[in-house]
């Protein structure tokens, strides 16, 4: 009899079941944010909690338990030197479960798995405009000064492009040598 055995089963055997949460536990820490099922994010949320909760105490034995679930020295150290301390004040609730609906093809309900706590993302710096042609810059910062002579303006153009056909190759196709190796007799007429 199972009792006091429950858990999601997720409808799969035990080593499945397991390698579905690790793996949902893995990318919860590198993204920190996932798009899942509400029944996987309720059965991973027990496992990213745990490991917040390593991360927080931050002791050698902690490190060690983590690396047995995760199996990898970059997410250990991630968890540890990113996610744990912005945790420190927190005892519980690092996880939240936001609703998004139904999917279409088999009606799961669909949630986003996050951390309460996210990194906060840089502002993005505007992109410069590009660069203008350098001979029109520099006739530009010319016409401001009138000292300079024909000569400089000459040699502040910038040099004729010595290969425009270098330029403008074609991608090379992915399959173009294996197309020959591969050459039906039909293809040959």
């Amino acid at each position: 009899m199972r009792h006091a055995k429950k858990r999601m089963q997720l409808g799969r055997f035990t080593s499945w079941h397991d390698a579905t949460i690790r793996s949902l536990a893995k990318n919860m820490i590198i993204c920190q944010s996932i798009k899942t099922t509400l029944t996987r994010a309720k059965a991973s949320k027990q496992m990213v909690d745990k490991l917040v909760t390593l991360a927080k105490k931050n002791t050698l034995f902690a490190r060690r338990q983590a690396q047995k679930v995760l199996g990898e020295h970059k997410l250990v150290n991630l968890l540890f030197t990113e996610i744990g301390p912005r945790f420190s004040s927190r005892s519980s609730g690092f996880t939240r479960i936001i609703p998004l609906g139904k999917r279409r093809g088999d009606d799961a309900e669909m949630v986003i798995f996050e951390l309460t706590e996210l990194k906060k993302k840089e502002p993005k710096k505007a992109k410069k405009a590009k660069d203008e042609k350098p001979q029109l810059a520099a006739e530009k910062t010319e016409v401001g000064h009138d000292k300079t002579t024909q000569d400089q303006k000459k040699e502040t153009k910038a040099p004729a492009k010595v290969n425009p056909v270098d330029e403008k190759k074609p991608p090379k196709k992915f399959m173009g040598g294996l197309r020959t190796i591969f050459r039906k007799k039909s293809d040959s007429l």
